[in-house]
């Protein structure tokens, strides 16, 4: 549920105590439409998962509440869907990272995984942030900005982002 009281359109995937809890920017019409993160065809997220050696297998979609037994779990900044996330303006951004802040809070995962340096420099007001473990805790928990997987994103390839889920896996945070 929403701080309004309605339901989100992708619902989170959280538990306390998770190992990695990935943030989304906002959820595509595709993934609204099914109610599964990372939904639509040509999103890396899953795939960049496995080659990561964070699941076992590749998952799908619809598999995402298996997220949770590998101490896995997935949220967005934003919750409503849009075609690009070029369409969200920089006040949900804010206030999507207020939310974010509190939900961190809440749950308290090992590390908050950020996916989209762009969405974290207007959400966070960071606006030299580069990818990476950051120098800033959200919700009290270490931070990381990984690229958006969005297949939409051409700055950053399968291997990039596999690369970059394993240096997040590795993390003593996360490995420790």
């Amino acid at each position: 549920m929403t701080a309004s009281g309605r339901s989100k359109p992708v619902p989170d995937l959280i538990a306390p105590g998770l190992d990695v809890l990935f943030c989304g920017i906002n959820p595509s019409l595709r993934s609204a439409e099914t109610g599964q993160h990372f939904a639509r065809p040509g999103n890396r997220f899953w795939p960049a998962l496995h080659l990561a050696g964070l699941t076992a297998r590749r998952l799908t979609p619809a598999e995402g509440p298996e997220l949770l037994r590998h101490g896995l779990g997935v949220t967005n900044v934003v919750d409503r869907p849009t075609r690009t996330a070029a369409e969200l303006d920089p006040a949900e951004l804010r206030a999507g990272a207020e939310a974010l802040e509190a939900l961190v809070a809440r749950y308290r995962p090992r590390v908050l995984a950020v996916l989209g340096v762009t969405a974290w420099r207007q959400a966070f007001d960071r606006p030299r942030a580069t990818l990476g473990r950051q120098p800033e805790r959200v919700g009290g928990v270490t931070t990381w900005v990984a690229p958006n997987p969005s297949g939409l994103n051409a700055h950053h390839q399968l291997p990039d982002l596999a690369r970059l889920y394993r240096e997040l896996r590795d993390a003593p945070e996360v490995s420790g």
